[in-house]
């Protein structure tokens, strides 16, 4: 099984939390990626494409397991900061 997810990575959680909301609420979830995130996909609006089993950092791809298809999650917190993430495809 593959997924495909985009996400905004920050290092505040209060940030984190309030990025989700806004998120979540209908802002442009690459718009706010491009507008935050320190991650370097934040170029291509939090696309991080796809990916398999343990390619992810566990807390990451487990998160993304649970979430539904286009869905945006609480912030999760990994050794990298917090992460917002947006599922948008699985695949066999």
């Amino acid at each position: 099984m593959q997924f495909r997810a985009s996400h905004i990575l920050v290092k505040d959680k209060s940030l984190a939390e309030r990025i989700a909301k806004e998120a979540k609420q209908g802002a442009s979830f690459g718009q706010l990626a491009r507008k935050y995130s320190t991650c370097p996909s934040k170029s291509k609006g939090g696309d991080l494409g796809w990916f398999g089993p343990g390619q992810m950092v566990p807390a990451f791809e487990n998160a993304v397991k649970k979430l539904p298809h286009n869905r945006i999650s609480d912030p999760v917190k990994t050794q990298f900061g917090y992460h917002i993430i947006k599922k948008t495809g699985v695949r066999d």
